[in-house]
């Protein structure tokens, strides 16, 4: 006998639709480079078996539409998925990393000491005065995920974006605050933040690594890409 319960006569079934947030992979990055948005940062060799995890992981799952940001370690990250299930992808510029002015820079703590030009970028952590506003990044990745579920109604999507996008869409839908450590943000390496909706109202968001048997090490502790 089914367990499934039915819905009461005269009442439809809920519809429910999930779109996965994956963070891309590994970025081959030898001088430690804040990139942020600058082009030809492209996947590691272990970036390019993250992305493998990640397609394996979504094997099998009712996936109908895929969307990804333009810069190329996202799209490096997507090319697996969409070859195995046979899908074209929507470039998004509404899921492109944050934008950040201390891009092309390699940051710590004693660089920032000792560069006294870039010291009132740190004025204000709130906005941040670094970067792209974090009210600003949460509106955009709103739009982008009503997109891709609008898309996707009933079944799945997977968009491929960046850390601080992403971790933004979680903190605003789960209701934390936007103001953060980078440091603490749950958001590795070819991540997946899945959020359900259910008759179009967010239901529930979910995280996982797929790719965390490829992590060397603990997570790192310096100022990251697209803080």
């Amino acid at each position: 006998m089914s367990s499934e319960i039915s819905p009461a006569p005269g009442r439809p079934r809920a519809t429910t639709t999930v779109v996965h947030l994956v963070r891309h992979g590994e970025v081959f990055n030898p001088t430690g480079m804040l990139y942020g948005r600058l082009p030809d940062f492209h996947l590691s060799d272990l970036g390019r078996e993250m992305a493998l995890a990640v397609a394996a992981d979504l094997d099998g799952r009712d996936i109908v539409h895929l969307r990804c940001s333009p810069l190329e370690r996202a799209q490096e990250t997507i090319a697996p998925l969409a070859d195995q299930l046979g899908l074209p992808v929507t470039t998004d510029e509404q899921v492109i990393e944050a934008g950040n002015q201390l891009q092309g820079r390699r940051i710590t703590a004693g660089r920032i000491l000792g560069t006294p030009a870039i010291w009132w970028l740190f004025r204000n952590a709130a906005t941040p005065s670094w970067g792209e506003p974090y009210r600003e990044i949460v509106a955009r990745m709103r739009l982008a995920l009503r997109d891709a579920a609008v898309a996707a109604e009933g079944h799945e999507a997977v968009v491929v974006s960046h850390q601080l996008p992403i971790w933004m869409a979680r903190c605003d839908a789960e209701g934390r605050r936007l103001v953060h450590d980078p440091r603490k943000r749950e958001c590795r390496l070819a991540s997946v933040t899945s959020f359900t909706y259910t008759d179009g109202r967010l239901s529930s968001v979910g995280y996982r690594e797929p790719a965390a048997a490829l992590y060397a090490g603990p997570r790192p502790q310096n100022f990251v890409a697209g803080s």
